[in-house]
C-alpha cells in the first residue's frame, strides 16, 4: 500500500518558493527509486520535510565531554619566593620604568618620540661622551632605538608623520647626527604617495634645513655631506619637488 503524508502536515511547510504542479505519488511510490520527472522530486522534498520532526534533540554522550573539558583556572596568586630571592621594591619600579621608557610611544608625545629615536643622551641639554658606570650590553635608552622594520611597519601614515616633524623640530635647532639621519630616511621610506599636505610642508622644510647645515659644513669629505646631499636628493627627486633639487656639478 502506498504511503501519503497527512494533508495537514504538507500545508505547515514553509512557503513555497517553487510552483509544484500536483504529482500522484500513491500508485507504486518507492522511496529508493530515483525521481522519474522534477515535479515528482520536488513533491518528494515535500513529503521528507513533512516527516521531519519539529524539534530535534541530540544525543550527547557524557564519556566525550569528560575527556575535553576546560581547564581549570586557579585564582590563587604567585608562590612567595624562598628566602633571599624576592627583589627590592627598588629593584622592581626601576624594571618598571625601563620597560615603561621602551614601549612606543604615543602619536602626540613629542618628547617621548624624540627619546626613542635619538636616545636621552642625545636629547638631553649638555650631554656629552658615554655615562659613569654604564652597565654592559647596548643601553637603547641612552643612545636611542635604531628604525627597525619591526617598529616602523607598526607606524600609520598620521603617525610617520608627526614624527617626521618633531624630528625635523629638533633637526632646526641643532647639527645633523647619524642617528637622525637613519630615522628620516626611515621615515622617508614610509611615506606614501601622494603625500598628504602636512607631509609634502614637511619634507620640504627638510630639504632646506639640509642644505642651510650643508653650507656650515667645512670639508666635503665630511661624513654629514653624503647624507645630508642623499636627503635632499630623496626629496627633490623621488618626491617631485624639483625646485630644491642640487643642479649636477
Amino acid at each position: 500500500m502506498a504511503w501519503v503524508p497527512a494533508e495537514s502536515a504538507v500545508e505547515e511547510l514553509m512557503p513555497r518558493l517553487l510552483p509544484v504542479e500536483p504529482c500522484d505519488l500513491t500508485e507504486g511510490f518507492d522511496p529508493s527509486i530515483p525521481p522519474r520527472t522534477p515535479q515528482e522530486y520536488l513533491r518528494r522534498v515535500q513529503i521528507e520535510a513533512a516527516q521531519c520532526p519539529d524539534v530535534v534533540v541530540a544525543q550527547i554522550d557524557p564519556k566525550k565531554l569528560k575527556r575535553k573539558q576546560s581547564v581549570n583556572i586557579s585564582l590563587s596568586g604567585c608562590q612567595p619566593a624562598p628566602e633571599g630571592y624576592s627583589p627590592t621594591l627598588q629593584w622592581q619600579q626601576q624594571q618598571v620604568a625601563q620597560f615603561s621608557a621602551v614601549r612606543q610611544p604615543k602619536s602626540e608625545d613629542e618628547e617621548g618620540w624624540k627619546k626613542f629615536c635619538l636616545g636621552e643622551r642625545l636629547c638631553s641639554e649638555g650631554a656629552v661622551g658615554p655615562a659613569k658606570n654604564e652597565s654592559p650590553g647596548i643601553d637603547y635608552i641612552q643612545i636611542g632605538f635604531p628604525p627597525l622594520l619591526s617598529i616602523v611597519s607598526r607606524m600609520n601614515q598620521a603617525t610617520i608623520a608627526s614624527v617626521l616633524e618633531y624630528l625635523s623640530n629638533w633637526f632646526g635647532e641643532r647639527d645633523f647626527t647619524p642617528e637622525l639621519g637613519r630615522w628620516l630616511y626611515a621615515l622617508l621610506a614610509c611615506l606614501e604617495k601622494p603625500l598628504l599636505p602636512e607631509a609634502h610642508s614637511l619634507i620640504r622644510q627638510l630639504a632646506r634645513r639640509c642644505s642651510e647645515v650643508r653650507l656650515l659644513v667645512n670639508s666635503r669629505d665630511d661624513e654629514r655631506v653624503p647624507a645630508l646631499n642623499l636627503l635632499i636628493c630623496l626629496v627633490s627627486r623621488y618626491f617631485d619637488q624639483r625646485d630644491l633639487a642640487d643642479e649636477p656639478s
